[in-house]
């Protein structure tokens, strides 16, 4: 497909809703689980940190740290984050404005990171859903200055909706709401994949099962190339004096980032 590939995986996940939920490895271990991905795989690696601690060693492995939504307002994790030399990739909080992750994003650069991106994974609707604005890729690239990629499964989460307040999820919008957002200007992909999500350790209902991926993913490629040269052409049909409508999008140089 052509695909610039990155894979993501936590050593620990410490916004469990439940005492008993699944974390991981922890930081050596998962760490080291992390760094065998990487040589075995050639793919660059992404992973969470929740702590400014952690930064310094999730760095020496991973080629882009990541901020959690629940922790995109944390001044000190953020410039921290920053520091560590990689690119970073601030999760959207689902109770922020576009316009709200420029602050997020000034932190992280104040750190000194080389490259960041933004990404939307859905806003609360209520106690226990999420749903997508298809506006907010626009607003988030022109408020933060930055590529911004969709979280097309944790956007279907139903948070406290699964068993034993665990979070639930609506697998089957996964689909419809990545093709939208490849329309609507993502630039980037960000999929959560298994080969059996109802067997998954956590977040099996915003899953998608792997022999699902390819075909998926084709299609979302597909309505992100012909977006993208629908603009073009009518970008270049407006300079020659011809009619064309108007898009408040913007073209994504940066079409790289996680697809």
């Amino acid at each position: 497909m052509g695909l610039h590939v990155i894979y993501k995986a936590s050593y620990d996940k410490a916004n469990r809703s439940r005492l008993a939920g699944a974390r991981g490895p922890g930081v050596e271990r998962g760490l080291e689980a992390l760094a065998r991905v990487r040589a075995d795989t050639g793919l660059p690696i992404l992973t969470d940190v929740h702590e400014v601690a952690q930064v310094p060693a999730a760095a020496q492995v991973a080629d882009i740290l990541q901020i959690p939504a629940f922790l995109c307002r944390q001044t000190d994790l953020l410039v921290a984050a920053g520091r560590g030399g990689r690119a970073v990739n601030v999760k959207k909080g689902q109770w922020m404005s576009p316009d709200g992750m420029a602050g997020a994003v000034e932190k992280v650069r104040a750190g000194g990171a080389p490259e960041v991106a933004v990404t939307e994974r859905g806003t609360f609707f209520g106690y226990g859903d999420l749903v997508v604005d298809m506006r907010n890729f626009a607003r988030l690239r022109a408020a933060c200055g930055a590529p911004v990629v969709f979280d097309a499964t944790h956007a279907v989460q139903q948070p406290g909706q699964g068993p034993d307040g665990a979070s639930g999820g609506l697998r089957r919008f996964i689909p419809p709401l990545l093709y939208a957002a490849a329309a609507a200007g993502a630039d980037g992909f960000f999929l959560e994949t298994h080969p059996d999500p109802d067997r998954a350790p956590s977040d099996g209902p915003n899953m998608i099962p792997l022999d699902r991926l390819v075909e998926i993913v084709a299609v979302a490629l597909d309505v992100w190339q012909a977006a993208r040269a629908r603009g073009a052409a009518q970008t270049a049909l407006k300079g020659r004096g011809g009619a064309a409508v108007k898009s408040d999008g913007q073209a994504a140089p940066l079409a790289r980032a996680r697809k």
